[in-house]
């Protein structure tokens, strides 16, 4: 199953150090049967799409997080697509969201989805309300969709210690 893991720049520096991802609370996001219901039309491209999308949604809660412990953290939201067996459906939680039961390896990573430099504003700007936007403020929303309309650059695994060298 492809599972979309949400991280942060720093969370993708330390899978390419230690070749593996421990996702936060095992939490990851994949075309489930829940999501797939959902939805009353969609391909499996554009389902997987609204499950990556969950997970940089979930990044910009990661960044936020990072942001109270240090204002300089890197400010691009990162998605680490991964292939693996074990994922546990989690619709109690919402239609996109399973449980991994431990850390990912770098051999399972499919993928890395990381944000230009373009979108740090939006993506700073969009962390900082991210609380909001969950609770349903509409600001909030509209200053999220704004982080959401910039689309995270794809990365072959071999490529991303050379982006994190760049960045």
């Amino acid at each position: 199953m492809r599972v979309y893991l949400p991280a942060t720049v720093r969370m993708a520096r330390g899978l390419v150090e230690d070749k593996q991802l421990q996702p936060l609370s095992g939490t990851g996001f994949a075309l489930t049967p829940a999501l797939r219901e959902s939805y009353a039309t969609g391909d499996t491209e554009e389902l997987e799409y609204a499950a990556m999308r969950e997970a940089a949604r979930a990044s910009l809660r990661l960044i936020a997080s990072e942001r109270a412990e240090d204002e300089k953290a890197e400010l691009r939201r990162v998605v680490v697509s991964v292939d693996v067996e074990d994922a546990t459906l989690r619709p109690d939680l919402d239609h996109a969201v399973v449980r991994l039961s431990g850390p990912v390896p770098w051999k399972k990573v499919a993928a890395v989805h990381v944000d230009s430099p373009e979108a740090e504003d939006a993506v700073r700007a969009a962390a900082d309300v991210i609380d909001s936007a969950d609770l349903g403020d509409p600001d909030a929303e509209f200053v999220l969709g704004e982080a959401e309309d910039h689309e995270l650059s794809w990365y072959a695994p071999q490529e991303v210690p050379f982006l994190l060298e760049l960045m």
